[in-house]
This record gives C-alpha cells, structure tokens and sequence, in this order.
C-alpha cells in the first residue's frame, strides 16, 4: 500500500516500511503522523491513520468512522518513560532544581526561599490509568500518600484541596477539556504543584499563568494548549520547569513506539486485524 509520513520516525522498525514518502501525498491509502491533525481532503484515498502517540487528540475520530478510515496509536510501550518524567517534574518543580541551576549559571548561589518536601507529601494522580498507577507506584519510593482519581468531579475537587502534589494523566476530550478551570485551581492549597504531561488543554492555562504569577502555587509543564507556542507570561515566571513536549522521547520508547506503529501498519496491508485500534 502506499504510504505518506508526515516525519521519519525514530529507531530501526521505520526501515521495514515500503513505499514511503514524507510529505503531501495525494494517493496515500495510509498515512503516519506524530501528533499532527490530518487534513483528509488532501488524502482521498485514506485507510489507515497511524498515530504515533497515545493519545489522538489530533485525529478527528468521528470523521474518520463516518469516511471507513481505521486509526491506530501506540499504547504501553511510554507509559514508564511518560511516569518518569512525570515525577522528574514533580521533584524539579517541588525542591526548585532548575532555579537553582538558573541562578547559579547567572553567577548567584541562594534561592529567594526554601523548597518543599517531596517524601511524606500527599500526591493526587488524576486519571489512574496505566501511566497515572505508574506515577502511583514511583511516589510509593518517597512514602508519599497517593490519592487516585478516576472521574467523579466531588473526588477531584476533594483530591485537589488536599494534595501538596497533583499529576494530571487524562486524555483531552470534550469531558476533560478545561477539566483543571480556574474555580478548581483556587482549591489548591498554597504551596502545592501542578504536573501536567498529558494534554495542555486539560488545564485552563491563562488561569494557571495567573495562579503562579501569584506565587501561590507552583508548577512542572510538559504539555501546553498551543504547541509549539508557551505563553511569554509562563516563560517567564521562575516558579515553573518547562519541558516541550518530551514524556516519550528516549530513545527506548521511541523505537518502541515506531515497532508498534510499523506493527499495525503491516498488519493491516496483510488485511489483519490492527494491534492496537481505536476505532
């Protein structure tokens, strides 16, 4: 079948594919992606979208069910290295590693205050699914007490008022879009942190900018609402680490989540059913 990517993907699996062409490809039956939307009009005879992420978000499902357009993503194989940088954030943002680096390498040496303490805090994992319990199994090595969320809104905004710590492991939808609003940030206690490595839209991020610039709270960020974009505010607040977008990016996990793109694509040229369907 006849293949467009929007990029080469990383690891040793990408070269099994045959007959691949980066770019617009008009004629293309399956198309490849790393989180970019699918203009389907550009892609008439589209069979297969292929997503390289978990979450797809980026993928119109509703259209593609209504064109017979069959869509794979690449569950699993991140969820460790996603939790990793999840709690890496979580210390970061907690013990103000990246401002002290700030200030030493801008030739200082005291921070403008104490940091807080990670070990014996109370950690709130929204959405306990595989990489949330993942995160929940990381805190259990700090004796932090875990409080899980699933979806129930009197959990959450119980959970939020009691957290020193909240990790946000959600998929964007329209139930979670804006999920984390301003009402909910009030309920932070002061001196908790914000970690979100799963979809910058779950946050009301104008709310946010305003609750760090208050000093309040403060943050670790992987994700933001309109990437590659970080509001300049944001940047320039001290009292959040930013990441772009990185969760996956070891080389482990991206070869691995190639292997199961290539998987479901060869799957489905062979007329098999794919390993990893969402619709």
């Amino acid at each position: 079948m006849k293949i467009a990517a929007t990029r080469p993907l990383p690891g040793p699996a990408w070269d099994e594919l045959e007959d691949v062409v980066l770019g617009e490809r008009p004629d293309a039956e399956i198309l490849v992606v790393m989180n970019e939307p699918v203009a389907f009009d550009d892609y008439p005879q589209l069979r297969l979208v292929a997503n390289f992420s978990v979450g797809y978000d980026n993928i119109d499902v509703e259209e593609c069910r209504r064109r017979g357009i069959a869509v794979s993503n690449t569950p699993g194989v991140l969820d460790a290295a996603t939790a990793d940088l999840a709690f890496g954030l979580i210390l970061a943002a907690r013990r103000r590693i990246a401002e002290g680096d700030r200030a030493i390498r801008a030739g200082g040496w005291r921070l403008g205050g104490p940091a807080r303490e990670v070990t014996g805090a109370t950690l709130a994992v929204i959405g306990m699914g595989r990489i949330g319990s993942a995160v929940a199994r990381r805190a259990a090595g700090f004796d932090m007490r875990v409080v899980g969320v699933r979806s129930r809104e009197g959990d959450l905004d119980d959970a939020l008022r009691e957290a020193d710590v909240v990790s946000l492991h959600v998929p964007l939808s329209d139930l979670t879009r804006g999920l984390v609003s301003r009402g909910r940030l009030a309920l932070l206690r002061d001196g908790a942190t914000l970690v979100n490595t799963a979809r910058g839209a779950v946050v009301d991020e104008e709310a946010l900018v305003e609750e760090l610039a208050s000093g309040r709270i403060n943050a670790g960020l992987d994700v933001f609402v309109h990437e590659p974009h970080v509001p300049e505010r944001l940047r320039d607040l001290p009292n959040v680490v930013l990441t772009p977008h990185i969760a996956s990016a070891t080389v482990e996990t991206r070869a691995a989540m190639t292997r199961v793109v290539v998987d479901n694509v060869l799957a489905f040229e062979r007329g098999e059913p794919l390993l990893n369907p969402v619709m």
